[in-house]
């Protein structure tokens, strides 16, 4: 099971390295005056091949495959970039209000680090101090 995780993390991560160097790239200039270019020669040779069904297949394939693959891309970058740093941010802060409030207990500091299975086990101990009652008894 270790070898499977190991293995899925090193995807995972080699994924995420790809999808931001694809993402970075893709936003260039470059990369839009790039795209800007292949879209002229392709207008351009239009006249040249009779505008046929087979030239607008090879533009409708094109953009249709580059799209659909590029929605992936982004939005493992926009989503998973935001919501990392915004939970990175929200630790921090919270992190910062325990180590500044007299007598709070620190031992939960790096509790975002435990497995899901550790959680649950924490949860099971806790008290449950904060918690109301639905009917308000």
């Amino acid at each position: 099971m270790d070898t499977n995780t190991n293995l899925f993390q090193r995807w995972a991560i080699g994924f995420d390295y790809v999808a931001n160097r694809i993402t970075h790239l893709t936003g260039s200039s470059g990369a839009f005056l790039t795209a800007f270019g292949v879209v002229g020669v392709w207008a351009l040779t239009g006249p040249l091949f009779d505008y046929s069904e087979d030239w607008q297949l090879v533009i409708n394939t094109g953009t249709t495959i580059i799209t659909f693959l590029m929605v992936f891309i982004i939005q493992n970058r926009v989503a998973g970039a935001s919501q990392n740093k915004e939970s990175l941010a929200v630790q921090l802060k919270l992190n910062e209000l325990i180590a500044a409030t007299k007598g709070a207990s620190n031992r939960l500091v790096a509790v975002e680090n435990l497995t899901d299975d550790e959680l649950s086990v924490l949860c099971q101990h806790l008290p449950d101090h904060g918690r109301s009652d639905p009917a308000g008894q």
